[in-house]
């Protein structure tokens, strides 16, 4: 019986460090599953982020673009306002707005004078003439060529 004993107890040993190797190999297998999963985990933590991050970036890229063109059309109108600036400089330069300087009633009684219309003064209609006939025929559309800027300002 002794060997009977001993050939179970090496067998029971065996036994014992093949289910101990078992065990630590599955333990193995279990924490590298845990790890891969964790891994995996991480990864679409991380995708989820830089698409967030892109998404943002391009909204502000978007955003950006359209302060751009919003700067780029007030810079036009500046510089369209600036043109309109040094056309009414270059009309007052050649003496063609003259009228726009004049005070109001100056103003009035320039053109009245020269187109020989009715003036209405204090309530009061008077019609002045140029010589050339009544204020109805002076209103009448003239059959000649236009006059210049230049006589219409009084430069005859």
């Amino acid at each position: 019986m002794s060997t009977a004993v001993i050939v179970v107890i090496v067998v029971a040993v065996i036994l014992l460090v093949a289910l101990l190797f078992a065990l630590t190999k599955g333990r193995r297998a279990a924490a590298e599953r845990r790890q891969q999963r964790e891994l995996e985990r991480r990864r679409e933590q991380a995708v989820s982020e830089h698409r967030d991050a892109a998404q943002e970036r391009a909204g502000a890229a978007e955003e950006a673009e359209h302060r751009a063109r919003l700067a780029g059309a007030v810079a036009d109108r500046e510089r369209a306002e600036a043109r309109l600036h040094e056309e009414r400089a270059r009309t007052h330069e050649l003496g063609l707005a003259d009228d726009d300087l004049m005070p109001d009633e100056r103003r009035e009684s320039v053109a009245t004078e020269r187109d020989g219309t009715v003036a209405e003064r204090d309530g009061t209609v008077t019609e002045r003439t140029n010589g050339q006939g009544t204020a109805q025929e002076a209103a009448a559309p003239p059959t000649t060529a236009q006059s210049t800027p230049r006589e219409r300002n009084g430069d005859r």
